[in-house]
């Protein structure tokens, strides 16, 4: 780990560039770069599991923790390239005073050439990523609503601000589950008449799901609240015929199917390295999630 302190942008890449030459290696391995607005109490959580990421998708990971109330104008910076942070490369910048307010100013001479950005918001997000500073440089933008204070509310700004490229990962977190669902009506089953979503209060992939549901079924879909954790139950109606996916522990799941005999199928909750390596997959738009946010209700975020 190398600290500068007092810094700049500038000299924080040509850090890392010194570092890359001394251990005989180059950036042309690096697929893309990472950028990560967050807080204190955020910032490591992300990086780490940023890193983590980073071993399926070498990348230049760059964590920028903005501190306006520090009486001191200045930029500090954590680096460190590969050994055991993988073979990524990770700066820590910690922008003080009002340097806080010039994040996309010390992030440009950071970013790698002729290589893909993604930004990515922990916590609180702007209202629309595209148009933030930092936003500005990513193909994809993801934000988290269940890291905002309040979740549903936050899930309805992602719904208003929603740009093609943006994501979060509260859908995400629904892959698992689409993939079950998916999985079971590949089997004989009557014409679908009605469903039901069943999760945690205030947990904003339950909306997103019901949303989901009612897009690709064309049948209304009640959206229940429970204690959790996360998703609980999904319930499909064809007549007499039921289909339920039930998930008690947050682990595995129970799949429930008219005239056959219950089955058991893994259904884990998924941690935040496993979330962004799936995101940093593909660059493209996520469409699916567009028609999803698209058609979240005001009255299922109330819920």
């Amino acid at each position: 780990m190398i600290r500068l302190e007092d810094t700049s942008g500038g000299a924080v890449a040509a850090t890392i560039n010194q570092e890359r030459n001394r251990l005989g290696s180059s950036p042309t391995g690096m697929v893309l770069t990472l950028l990560i607005m967050a807080t204190e109490e955020t910032q490591a959580d992300a990086t780490a599991a940023a890193v983590a990421a980073a071993r399926l998708h070498p990348m230049r990971i760059i964590t920028m923790v903005p501190r306006p109330t520090d009486p001191n104008t200045r930029l500090d910076a954590d680096i460190s390239v590969g050994g055991d942070d993988g073979p990524g490369e990770v700066a820590i910048l910690r922008l003080r005073g009002r340097l806080a307010e010039h994040a996309n100013s010390v992030a440009v001479p950071l970013l790698l050439s002729d290589t893909p950005v993604v930004a990515y918001w922990p916590g609180v997000a702007p209202k629309v990523p595209a148009d933030d500073p930092i936003g500005q440089h990513a193909q994809r933008r993801i934000t988290d609503a269940a890291g905002a204070l309040d979740p549903l509310r936050d899930l309805l700004t992602r719904r208003k601000g929603y740009q093609p490229g943006d994501t979060d990962l509260a859908w995400t977190r629904l892959t698992p589950w689409r993939s079950v669902l998916a999985s079971a009506l590949d089997q004989p089953f009557g014409t679908i008449t009605g469903a039901s979503v069943s999760g945690e209060r205030g947990n904003p992939s339950v909306p997103l799901l019901t949303s989901w549901l009612h897009l690709r079924l064309g049948v209304p879909v009640i959206l229940n609240s429970d204690d959790g954790p996360g998703l609980t139950e999904v319930t499909l109606l064809a007549d007499a015929d039921k289909i339920s996916i039930i998930r008690e522990d947050g682990g595995v799941a129970t799949l429930c199917c008219s005239g056959q005999p219950d089955t058991t199928v893994v259904l884990p909750r998924r941690d935040l390295a496993a979330l962004l390596s799936e995101e940093l997959r593909r660059l493209d738009p996520d469409l699916p999630y567009e028609e999803a946010i698209a058609g979240v209700s005001d009255s299922d975020c109330k819920a």
